[in-house]
């Protein structure tokens, strides 16, 4: 059987929250490890890769792998039921049909249970592949979340570049253009607002805005966000956990 148990809830609220943005339905895999997620949107142009490892647990067993196929939408629907300073418990049988989630205020001594009924859904292993990245931008969340909220205001399209001067994000629509530069800092009393850039060549990328404001759902889960860049390949977005990752890939857009 599994039995995952987290401390708050909120962490899987905010997980779930984030990848319902690109997945309706999807399969979490369930090994002794941990919980994993991989998943492609419905266009193809992005991909979702989650891995919870089992010590971001404080309980976890999982006597065999398990495959749940969940809709995501019908998920966030449950955990909306409980709040988010609630234990988590995650529970399934050997052979579920359904998956059982528990919350447990101790405070209020109150615990609330839910099944879910489990789907089968077809879904193919994708293996993502190892890709040596010329640029690595890592910056503060809230920052990123800010510069795709205000440059989707002005075009579907975002140019992102990278130089060791600094980190350039720009854009261009129908009521005009605007542009925000990063350059690299170091803040050793809050190393989270630091702007820090790894580069081994310039790299330029043109992406879809709504995507990577889409990616921002995750900005709760991290103080900061990783962009791994090359050219002409898909850009990885990252959010580092305390225990695990979550992390979102998307192609650039490719000139005719």
């Amino acid at each position: 059987m599994l039995e995952g148990k987290l401390e708050q809830a909120s962490l899987f609220k905010k997980l779930v929250d984030a990848a319902k943005e690109l997945v309706q339905d999807c399969n979490f895999d369930c090994s002794e490890t941990g919980i994993a997620l991989e998943a492609m949107d419905t266009s193809h142009v992005s991909l979702i890769s989650l891995e919870l490892n089992a010590d971001g647990f404080s309980e976890y067993r999982c006597d065999r792998n398990i495959t749940l196929g969940l809709n995501l939408t019908s998920l966030t629907k449950i955990l909306r039921c409980g709040n988010n300073e609630d234990m988590l418990t995650l529970e399934a049988q050997e052979k579920p049909d359904s998956l059982i989630i528990r919350f447990e205020n101790t405070q209020q001594d109150r615990m609330s249970e839910y099944a879910l009924k489990l789907m089968d859904i077809d879904q193919e292993h994708l293996g993502i592949p190892e890709t040596e990245y010329a640029a690595t931008v890592t910056m503060p969340s809230t920052e990123f979340q800010r510069i795709c909220r205000d440059m989707y205001a002005i075009s579907e399209s975002i140019t992102i570049e990278c130089t060791k001067a600094g980190v350039k994000f720009s854009c261009e629509g129908d009521i005009g253009n605007g542009s925000v530069t990063l350059k690299p800092s170091a803040s050793a009393d809050k190393p989270e607002h630091a702007t820090k850039i790894e580069l081994s060549e310039p790299v330029s990328l043109t992406l879809s805005t709504k995507y990577l404001l889409n990616f921002c759902k995750a900005t709760g889960l991290s103080d900061t966000v990783t962009l791994k860049m090359a050219d002409e390949n898909p850009v990885l977005v990252e959010y580092p956990l305390s225990s695990g990752h979550l992390r979102f890939y998307l192609a650039p857009k490719l000139d005719d």
